[in-house]
């Protein structure tokens, strides 16, 4: 599960970096497969960045609905659920 690094991405600051899930999992990253799953909607943050700013906690701690989004929101949801999980 963790021979291959691969992008991860903060929804928050718009952080990326190469990582393999084990380093990105100890470096305080939530991303699947190790937080969250693929094509589901799952925070998808950096080790500094909060969950309270996510599209998840939007969705599920907040109550909003999908025209409650905002645009930024929109296209955060439309990376999240085209996730494809490939051999990573």
């Amino acid at each position: 599960m963790d021979s291959e690094a691969f992008e991860h991405w903060c929804e928050v600051c718009g952080q990326t970096a190469i990582l393999t899930s084990n380093g990105a999992f100890a470096a305080g990253w939530d991303f699947p497969p190790r937080m969250g799953a693929w094509g589901v909607i799952s925070p998808r943050t950096c080790g500094s960045c909060p969950i309270t700013a996510t599209v998840w906690w939007a969705v599920v701690v907040d109550g909003l609905t999908m025209d409650m989004l905002s645009a930024v929101q929109r296209r955060v949801l439309g990376r999240i659920l085209s996730d494809v999980p490939g051999d990573r």
